[in-house]
């Protein structure tokens, strides 16, 4: 039983099996999700006796650090953590001036197979649970003595693959009773599958819902990620109009600029016609060059010629500032430089 990925109403009635009232499971919640305690030792208004029960019964999720980098350019901060199993994942604290932000993963590795993406090599081992995610958090701020005021579901992994722990994680992290995170400060990052995302428009979560576009038509979404070759582009752009229908929120598309591949005026244009219509704001992102693969990121002059096409065509965009770019700045990259150490050794 992961005794942190239940909501109050679900611990009330696990306490009830243990014949303690519900006000014990109240405070067990707080415990986990407001004072962040990583062990039931800490949870001094509770019996021993039932602490011991706790202890036997419902192992608490805790995440290990392994690593952590810290850039000398802006403090951003990436964080190597330990699982139970042994598999480690990555998280990052970003510091801006309206609040901190962090950026966490969904999944240990990732089955989309991205070209461009480091956490997609090796493929998919497992899907997190919600309390593994909810604990990238809660150790981030625990660790930096910080509160983390946004959260992004950007990291390694699927996040609309791992569909159900996704919801139970973000009800409980918005929850009051919790760290009552703003459902608006929650951006969810896809690469877009039609049916998960008209699921997630049905939740009633008020998200920010960002697709990796990263291509301004179908054919060269193909060659950059496999699956556009399962949903087609209009699939993914009907369902995205069906969540800002439900939600109101605007749509975020991210663009990944890769030198020669997408990042010429003809694909700006293109992708102004693509997006007519859509209340929506496009991310342009320089690539992020890994040495497992030979993408080029595009220059300065290339990537801003680009976000003026889309200005003249009244289309929000904005350049995202590199974080982090001394520190394995790619996703994943930190995960597989441990791995093929503990390889070596």
């Amino acid at each position: 039983m992961d005794i942190k990925s239940l909501y109050l109403d679900e611990l009330i009635d696990e306490m009830k099996k243990l014949n303690q009232p519900a006000f014990r499971a109240k405070q067990i919640y707080e415990w986990m999700h407001v004072k962040l305690a990583s062990s039931y030792d800490d949870m001094t208004n509770l019996s021993k006796d039932l602490r011991g029960n706790l202890k036997e019964s419902y192992p608490l999720t805790r995440l290990e650090l392994v690593d952590k980098l810290v850039s000398e350019h802006d403090k951003t901060t990436k964080y190597l953590f330990g699982l139970h199993d042994k598999r480690v994942i990555e998280s990052v604290l970003m510091k801006y001036r309206h609040g901190n932000s962090v950026c966490i993963s969904s999944q240990v590795g990732c089955m989309m197979g991205c070209t461009f993406c480091a956490s997609t090599i090796g493929g998919k081992e497992r899907d997190l649970t919600a309390s593994e995610m909810l604990d990238q958090i809660y150790k981030i701020q625990a660790l930096s003595g910080e509160r983390v005021s946004n959260v992004v579901v950007m990291g390694t992994g699927e996040p609309l693959d791992n569909y159900h722990n996704l919801i139970r994680f973000i009800r409980i992290l918005t929850d009051e009773k919790g760290l009552n995170i703003s459902a608006r400060n929650i951006t969810v990052s896809t690469c877009g599958i039609p049916d998960r995302i008209r699921d997630f428009a049905n939740e009633g979560l008020p998200v920010t819902l960002a697709l990796s576009l990263h291509a301004p038509n179908n054919e060269i979404r193909k060659k950059l990620m496999p699956v556009a070759r399962i949903y087609k582009l209009t699939e993914v752009l009907d369902a995205f109009a069906y969540y800002y229908e439900k939600t109101g929120r605007r749509l975020t598309f991210e663009y990944s600029m890769a030198e020669g591949i997408n990042d010429e005026e003809e694909h700006a244009r293109e992708l102004c016609h693509l997006l007519k219509g859509y209340n929506c704001h496009v991310n342009l992102i320089p690539i992020n060059p890994i040495k497992e693969r030979n993408y080029v990121k595009s220059d300065n002059k290339k990537i801003q010629n680009f976000k003026n096409i889309l200005e003249k065509n009244r289309i929000n965009v904005t350049i995202r500032r590199e974080m982090g770019s001394d520190i394995n700045a790619a996703c994943g990259q930190l995960r597989k430089s441990y791995l093929e150490l503990v390889d070596k050794r």
